[in-house]
């Protein structure tokens, strides 16, 4: 990933990974997905990097739908000031929005700001957590949608406007105040970073199929997140998976 944020190869994404072959046995895709836990790629032609510790979904999490029944799980790992995942983000809301009836696709966020590019991103993170402590799942859901909508990214928002951000989606003002400049938060920002790391992000955004139980790296053949894919390769990808 380009300056740990995204990657752009010389070779178009669209043909390093489709046209997708789709091997439900190993829950893997062709040329663009390898397994985790392992330091081999799949089809056992390359070495990748060495075994990720992807943690479990939890109630803790942040979920869209329901990954208990859903067909595909999508764990984003993101930075609220990273453009890549601002773009990636759009991407994700409207394949998700696309599927909720179905029940088919499940959507988790999880925290990984680079704090070395974006000093702000950490606060904004935790900004986020306030809202889910104040308003539950749906609010933090907006909120994160109101961050990503207004920021210029790459450390352009004014954290001044966090407060405008949580009247706009409803929350109690001086509540959200309370608990953002409390730092109350911001422990379980670090937590999410050092998970993230674990987890084999090296850059954002940085995305996790889970399927039947088996978590599927959107990486390529060195193990390097794929970064931004755009909604039509997504859309392949989900379309292929999901039937």
């Amino acid at each position: 990933m380009e300056n740990t944020e995204q990657k752009q190869s010389n070779m178009s994404l669209q043909t390093m990974i489709i046209p997708i072959a789709i091997i439900i046995a190993g829950a893997l895709i062709s040329g663009g997905i390898y397994m985790s836990g392992t330091s081999k790629k799949v089809d056992g032609t390359s070495p990748i990097k060495a075994a990720a510790v992807i943690e479990p979904i939890t109630s803790a999490d942040h979920v869209l739908g329901d990954p208990k029944t859903a067909k595909v799980t999508i764990i984003e790992y993101s930075d609220l000031e990273c453009p890549f995942c601002k773009v990636y983000h759009e991407t994700l809301s409207k394949l998700y929005d696309e599927n909720k009836a179905s029940g088919k696709l499940a959507w988790v966020f999880r925290h990984s700001p680079i704090v070395e590019l974006h000093s702000k991103a950490p606060k904004e993170a935790e900004a986020t957590e306030c809202a889910a402590e104040l308003g539950g799942n749906v609010v933090f859901w907006k909120y994160l949608a109101e961050v990503f909508s207004n920021t210029p990214t790459n450390n352009g928002l004014d954290l001044a406007n966090l407060y405008d951000f949580a009247d706009t989606v409803g929350l109690n003002a001086k509540a959200f105040k309370a608990c953002l400049d409390s730092g109350k938060y911001a422990t379980k920002i670090n937590e999410q970073i050092l998970a993230a790391k674990k987890a084999g992000v090296e850059g954002t955004p940085y995305a996790v199929l889970v399927m039947d139980g088996k978590n599927v790296p959107l990486v390529d053949k060195d193990g390097s997140g794929l970064g931004a894919l755009t909604y039509p390769q997504m859309k392949q990808i989900l379309d292929q998976l999901i039937k």
